[in-house]
C-alpha cells in the first residue's frame, strides 16, 4: 500500500479516501481485521493521533467497525460496501465530465470520447 500524500488537503481526509479506495476495491476485504493504528500510522508514516482520528471517522460512516479487544475490522455490510463504490464511482464520473467540459467538449461528445475509449478505439 502506497501512501502519498498531497500537502494542500489535510492528511486525515487523505487517509479516509486511501483506504475508502481500499475497502472499494477489495484490497481491504469485508469482515477483515486491518491493521492496528500504531501500524497503519507507521506504515503511512503519520502521528498516530491522525491515523487514529481517520478510522475513527471511518467508523462513523460504518466502513469500519471495532471488536472489544479483537481489534478493528471491515464492515462485512456487502451493500454498504456497494454504496461505497457507487458513490467512488460518481465521484470520478463528475470529475471526468467536468474536465471534458474544461476541454470543450459536451456531455454528449464526452460520452462518446468515453465510448470510444471503453471499444478501444481510441487514436
Amino acid at each position: 500500500m502506497s501512501w502519498d500524500f498531497n500537502e494542500n488537503i489535510p492528511i486525515y481526509q487523505q487517509i479516509i479516501e486511501h483506504i475508502k479506495f481500499s475497502i472499494a476495491t477489495g484490497e481491504y476485504k469485508a469482515g477483515n481485521k486491518i491493521m492496528p493504528v500504531r501500524e497503519l500510522a507507521a506504515a503511512a508514516k503519520v502521528n498516530p493521533n491522525t491515523m487514529q482520528k481517520a478510522l475513527c471517522e471511518l467508523e462513523r460512516e460504518g466502513l469500519l467497525y471495532t471488536q472489544r479487544t479483537a481489534g478493528r475490522f471491515v464492515t462485512d455490510d456487502k451493500q454498504r460496501i456497494t454504496e461505497l463504490r457507487r458513490s467512488l464511482a460518481d465521484e470520478h464520473i463528475c470529475l471526468f465530465i467536468e474536465k471534458m467540459t474544461q476541454l470543450g467538449f459536451t456531455s454528449c461528445e464526452a460520452a462518446d470520447e468515453l465510448a470510444k475509449h471503453i471499444k478501444g478505439e481510441t487514436e
